[in-house]
């Protein structure tokens, strides 16, 4: 156990160190949104391509189900365990959906076996996803 840590639980606060408690409260903040971030753009990034790449075979579609399983679990535990992230989580949807959108771009146009390569303006550039949407564990992007 650190010094800091004892002394903020046996309630020591003149030996607190507090401008390092206030660093690494903020950079603990910042792995939590970061976590955020990327459990968000992946979950988007699989969903847009159910959306838009809907006729792939059934193994790739699979994967893409299981990816979604995954990070929106994530997702919702990391909101479950900091509920203050819920406030953040609709201040970086646009920038998370960018990103998102960037990777399953990049991710089309790496099919291969006769797949067709959808062109990018088919890829909506603003979110078609509500988070209500993104956090509903039956939602999986497909009209």
């Amino acid at each position: 156990m650190s010094k800091r840590s004892s002394s903020l639980q046996n309630r020591d606060f003149e030996a607190l160190d507090v401008e390092h408690l206030i660093e690494e409260l903020a950079d603990l903040g910042k792995s939590e949104k970061n976590a955020l971030k990327s459990n968000l753009m992946i979950l988007l990034a699989h969903l847009l391509k159910l959306r838009v790449q809907h006729e792939v075979p059934d193994l790739m579609k699979a994967s893409w189900y299981s990816s979604i399983l995954e990070h929106r679990q994530r997702l919702l535990n990391n909101l479950t365990d900091t509920p203050s992230l819920k406030t953040y989580l609709a201040e970086m949807l646009e920038k998370a959906y960018a990103d998102g959108r960037k990777l399953a771009i990049k991710q089309g146009k790496l099919a291969r076996f006769g797949i067709r390569i959808p062109e990018e303006a088919v890829y909506p550039s603003t979110c078609p996803f509500s988070i209500e949407q993104i956090l509903d564990e039956d939602f999986y992007g497909q009209d």
